[in-house]
């Protein structure tokens, strides 16, 4: 018994290793695909056969059948029932395929392939090393991965480069059965990038009947763009160009011109008379040159201060000055380098022109071997402060120069102490204009303080809940406080040019140098920060994740300003995330002199599932928070998305002011998926209070395999889903 054993074991091993051999001996793999499989070699003919399924591998190629047999003389290999071949750029199947692994020539009668998104089938394939193209006949070609295609293009022949494009001879588009256009000649660009029309009919109170078409076109992989043709029934024709480029270490830019003839430019404007001819010019390129020197150049022109407004909603909402700059960066382990150039291209907008700005920081950095650090800016510039009207303009060079050194310490293992001690020197030329106040002027600031802080946590490894999705609890607590001392300078804002004055902003001010970068505002500081940080931690799908995420801050002035009261607003942002579908955001600021809420803002999301998901929003903002603008909200938001089934969904957006009891804005959206397209019928209603009520109702496709928006953009923008 152990003889025969060992005589089967020989056997074996002699077999796999012919096998092997003839595999080496024939240039390239064939092996059985399963157990049933049986693959023969013929070592006088070179020709391997296999049944019952087998896998043939060469190079990048690999070929699965039923049967097949293969000549390592000639490369020639017929295989018939369910045969596939992949190569590295597409897909190919078929019941019976004649394929060379030398030549990569290729015939087959029936056959398929797809390259995602397209899906193509038809007749009499053929392919040619030469030029790497296909060819076949009676060819039908869609994005719709189904047996029965909702729509598709049915083509006379067809020429494929795999992974460039194909080339359609006499090609109908059908929707089911039923033809809607002919092309003589059809050709796309393979892959994501590929030329398609977007349209967007609806009705708007302000425009009345519209139709929004863009025609989107790509040149291989550098250049893209756009031609918009739009119709407004009130407002007239609009539209133009875009063009977008990406050229390597070149950088990346794009341009676009956008022209409209306004029938009825005043229509919804409380300003100034709009012109009839009204149009908007949008460039923008950035490129790094090479390692960390980056340029950045962006020119947004406007005929007026309501072409934004008026016809591209979603970008005025998100910026209603854009700004005009040429930025160049270059970055080295211890110093940046940033020169800026920004003009007032639009004489409508209030700029502070820079011509140029240039500026040299010196990052924190060790000095030698010992225990200080140092920091520092240095800028140089000529500045022009450009008002609407320009007759209060006034301009001047100015130069200015910050050091700082710090002396980092680390007490009993847990307590930070950073001391800090610096002093600028500024230098300003007589303003000259017609606004010019000021005189030639050096000014000299000194500043000192300390910033301390420590970082504790304490461990619960056995806290578990199952109401808040807790396993495991890890707390950390980080307190600290920031000493700031500037004693008066010797020269105060009001006697300077005022080019970087301190903006009133909702978000608390940096105090220390050099994060607070007011230049021509400096004046006297004595101030403590407090701040508190607490965070809850815990894991969930073996994740660190925060439960709770609270920090607050104050300010004590031990020596206020005239303008200032001894407590600044405390803050407070918190982030409570109970679960992983349930997150509660909170940003307040609380007035301690009058003891009322300045601002406040709260949103609360549910995900669940893929079903529905609800957004809960308040945004509160007191008249007085910004001194001057008399400007207050009590916003209250709500957005409800909710799939009905497979194929039908809605969403339900309300923005309601309590204020004085407006809803000032309502989306109703009904999505229909239709399998390779989704489609979105959209409804709103916006009071606009002294111009009246503004009803618009627009439908959106989108074609599944080149998605007309981003991931949440309808929510995010929801305006997008009537227009520009």
């Amino acid at each position: 018994m152990k003889q025969l054993r060992a005589l089967c074991l020989i056997l074996l091993v002699c077999s796999t290793a012919a096998t092997a051999r003839a595999q080496e001996d024939f240039g390239f793999s064939i092996k059985p695909k399963n157990d049933k499989g049986v693959v023969e070699f013929d070592t006088v003919t070179k020709i391997a056969t296999a049944t019952n399924g087998v896998i043939i591998t060469y190079s990048n190629v690999v070929l699965t059948a039923d049967s097949a047999s293969a000549d390592a003389k000639t490369g020639d290999i017929l295989a018939d029932g369910n045969v596939t071949i992949k190569t590295k750029g597409a897909l190919w199947s078929g019941e019976r395929i004649f394929y060379n692994f030398k030549t990569q020539q290729m015939e087959s009668g029936r056959f398929k392939t797809g390259q995602a998104p397209f899906f193509l089938s038809g007749e009499n394939l053929q392919a040619k090393r030469t030029n790497n193209t296909y060819t076949g006949t009676n060819v039908v070609i869609t994005t719709d991965d189904y047996a029965e295609p909702a729509y598709k293009v049915q083509a006379r022949s067809l020429t494929i480069v795999p992974g460039k494009y194909f080339e359609a001879r006499e090609a109908t588009v059908r929707i089911g059965d039923v033809p809607i256009f002919y092309f003589p000649y059809y050709r796309r660009t393979l892959g994501p990038r590929v030329n398609h029309f977007d349209f967007v009919p609806g009705y708007r109170t302000a425009y009345g009947p519209f139709l929004l078409s863009t025609y989107n076109f790509y040149t291989e992989e550098k250049i893209d763009g756009a031609l918009h043709m739009d119709y407004r029934e009130k407002r007239g024709f609009a539209g133009g160009p875009e063009f977008g480029w990406h050229l390597g270490h070149l950088g990346e830019g794009k341009v676009e011109y956008y022209y409209a003839n306004d029938d009825a430019p005043n229509s919804n404007s409380s300003f100034e008379p709009v012109p009839d001819e009204r149009h908007r010019i949008a460039f923008s390129h950035q490129a790094t040159v090479r390692t960390n020197l980056t340029v950045k150049a962006v020119a947004n022109y406007q005929s007026d201060p309501r072409v934004d407004h008026d016809f591209f909603e979603s970008e005025y909402r998100s910026n209603i000055q854009p700004k005009s700059f040429l930025e160049i960066n270059q970055l080295w382990p211890n110093y940046s380098l940033n020169i800026l150039a920004q003009p007032q291209v639009n004489d409508f907008l209030e700029t502070v022109e820079r011509l140029p700005d240039v500026k040299l920081t010196a990052l924190r950095q060790q000095l030698g071997d010992t225990p200080f650090y140092y920091e520092g800016d240095n800028s140089v510039g000529y500045y022009n402060r450009a008002f609407v009207d320009n007759s209060t303009n006034y301009s001047a060079g100015r130069a200015d120069s910050f050091h700082q050194i710090l002396l980092p310490q680390t007490f009993f293992g847990w307590l930070n102490v950073i001391p800090r001690v610096g002093g600028r020197f500024t230098y300003y030329t007589e303003a000259d204009g017609p606004g010019a106040t000021t005189r030639e002027e050096t000014r000299g600031v000194f500043n000192t303080g300390s910033e301390v802080s420590l970082k504790s946590s304490r461990l619960w490894a056995g806290a578990e809940n199952k109401l808040f999705d807790v396993r495991g609890l890890r707390h950390i607590f980080e307190p600290s406080i920031n000493y700031v001392f500037v004693p008066s300078p010797n020269v105060l804002p009001p006697e300077l040019p005022q080019f970087d004055p301190e903006l009133q902003s909702l978000r608390t001010l940096p105090i220390d140098f050099p994060q607070y970068n007011s230049i021509d505002a400096i004046d006297s500081q004595n101030v403590l920060r407090f701040g508190i940080r607490n965070r809850l931690q815990t894991k969930r799908d073996e994740l660190v994740e925060n439960l709770l995420n609270w920090s607050l801050s104050t300010d004590w002035r031990i020596d206020p300003r005239t303008n200032q009261t001894d407590f600044a607003s405390l803050n407070s942002a918190l982030e409570f995330r109970p679960r992983n579908w349930v997150s509660f955001q909170s940003d307040t600021r609380y007035n301690l002199n009058r003891w009322r809420f300045m601002e406040a803002q709260h949103r609360l999301l549910l995900e669940p599932n893929n079903v529905w998901s609800l957004s809960l929003g308040h945004r509160f903002l007191d008249s007085e928070a910004l001194s001057g603008s008399n400007i207050g909200h009590n916003l209250i938001t709500t957005s409800l998305y909710y799939r009905l089934n497979e194929n039908w969904g809605t969403r339900i957006s309300h923005h309601f002011e309590a204020r004085d009891g407006t809803m000032e804005e309502q989306y109703y959206t009904i999505y229909r998926d239709l399998r390779s397209w989704t489609a979105a019928l959209t409804f709103r209603v916006r009071d606009n209070r002294s111009e009246g009520n503004d009803y618009t109702i627009a439908a959106t496709f989108s074609l599944k395999a080149f998605p007309r928006f981003g991931l949440g953009t309808d929510h995010d923008k929801p305006s997008m889903l009537v227009g520009y």
